[in-house]
């Protein structure tokens, strides 16, 4: 599988991909844990069918000393026991965010009341953020049809 085009060799999308990433850089220097930024990061590109960042989220995460368990049972979090209320919460937020085309009204007030309640207004705030941000990473591989499974840990950070 090829892509459309090779992004790290396309001068408009590597500006583009800096310009997102230096939004990305306000996240990680957030007070949201990173475990809680990755598992993010990997649900909304299960749910976007995004190979390229299904693939790099997972290593990451794995990278990071993050269990098989967890990393394996993300895509099915509401029968899981491994995760946190507050991660429960931020996987929730992620899914309806995620899926906002697909549900009338958008992100439910429960869902909401959930996050507001285990995170403080400036993680909330990265939160936010970093759903767009994946979102915004998962759809463009997938139009450009990305290949997956030869990412290295890490190596989105060197890009």
């Amino acid at each position: 599988m090829e892509p459309r085009i090779n992004p790290f060799q396309n001068e408009t999308a590597m500006k583009v991909f800096k310009h997102i990433g230096a939004a990305g850089q306000a996240v990680i220097n957030s007070k949201l844990p990173a475990s809680t930024r990755e598992l993010v990061n990997l649900r909304a590109s299960q749910i976007n069918g995004c190979g390229y960042c299904t693939d790099m989220h997972a290593k990451d995460l794995a990278h990071a000393g993050e269990t098989a368990a967890r990393i394996n049972l993300v895509a099915t979090w509401r029968e899981a026991t491994v995760f946190t209320p507050a991660e429960r919460a931020a996987l929730e937020l992620t899914e309806q965010g995620t899926r906002i085309a697909d549900g009338a009204g958008g992100v439910t007030d429960d869902a909401w009341a959930d996050v507001v309640a285990n995170f403080d207004e400036e993680e909330v705030g990265a939160l936010l953020a970093q759903i767009s941000i994946i979102n915004s990473f998962n759809r463009f591989n997938v139009i450009n049809k990305q290949p997956a499974g030869d990412y290295q840990p890490g190596q989105a950070h060197s890009a």
